[in-house]
């Protein structure tokens, strides 16, 4: 009985889904004819993306509390731990921010299309010869006056660990004078349970898991709560380490981050850093 009446939500959460999302990307097209400004547009698609995003999380019954949101005029690069597409539409529902992802994500048939209109910025993180040329395009968003939000493990997790992070284009934020906003996601209860393996894949969308398959999921559970959290804002300035400055957001965002309960002993990840070139 339980698993007809998962199937049957998830059934009716798709049709709506599907309705939002058609919708989400008439009404971007049409931006896209009304203005021939790439900078009026562009902030029309961040305006568009916040509104539908809003409307996706309340088709996932998805309870989200924001502690210490800044004001609305404040601008920040924005820099948060990733477990999928779910805390994406958890962001973007606060407030008109630019997204920063992979040219991969972009050549991806559906998903590319989204992105392209909800005004990503796209990055080529499978080549760091080009990585100071990636920064430049964050910078003069950022000196637009743009919120712009970073994953800087570069991947999304399976909710167990912080990933160690990516230094580099977090110095984005120096260049264009404008404080780091380091920020925690954190899921707190799955249909009334604590955050589970049971739950996991329910939430997480990492690895080789289909897009399909983890959206699902997602529009089976019955209810989310979940908890985004700002941090103290860092000043930083293009003299700083970035090395140094990877570690100080890092350990922020790690020592208020709750990782999915359950898993064995032995099998807790290492707290360690891992170096990284970039």
């Amino acid at each position: 009985m339980e698993e007809i009446q998962n199937g049957l939500r998830g059934a009716y959460r798709f049709i709506l889904f599907v309705l939002i999302i058609i919708a989400f990307l008439a009404w971007s097209y049409a931006c896209h004819l009304i203005s021939r400004d790439p900078d009026k547009r562009l902030k029309m698609f961040s305006r568009n993306t916040a509104v539908f995003s809003r409307w996706i999380l309340r088709i996932f019954n998805l309870d989200l509390t924001v502690i210490n949101k800044p004001l609305a005029d404040q601008k920040y690069l924005l820099v948060s731990n990733h477990m999928g597409f779910v805390d994406i539409l958890m962001l973007a529902s606060c407030a008109p921010m630019l997204f920063v992802t992979s040219n991969e994500m972009k050549e991806t048939p559906f998903l590319g299309l989204l992105t392209e209109m909800g005004g990503c910025i796209y990055v080529e993180r499978r080549s760091r010869t080009r990585i100071l040329d990636e920064m430049k395009s964050i910078v003069k968003v950022l000196q637009d006056g743009y919120r712009v939000v970073l994953y800087p493990e570069a991947t999304s997790t399976n909710g167990e660990q912080v990933l160690p992070f990516k230094k580099t284009l977090m110095m984005a934020a120096a260049h264009a004078g404008v404080p780091l906003q380091p920020v925690v996601i954190n899921f707190r209860q799955i249909n009334g349970d604590a955050f589970s393996l049971k739950w996991r894949d329910h939430v997480c969308w990492y690895g080789d898991i289909p897009f399909a398959t983890s959206l699902w999921k997602s529009l089976t559970l019955k209810s989310v709560k979940a908890e985004i959290e700002f941090l103290e804002q860092i000043q930083v300035s293009p003299e700083d380490d970035r090395g140094l400055i990877a570690d100080k957001v890092h350990g922020l965002i790690s020592a208020r981050f709750s990782p999915v309960k359950g898993l064995p002993v032995e099998s807790q990840p290492p707290v360690e850093m891992e170096v990284d070139p970039t």
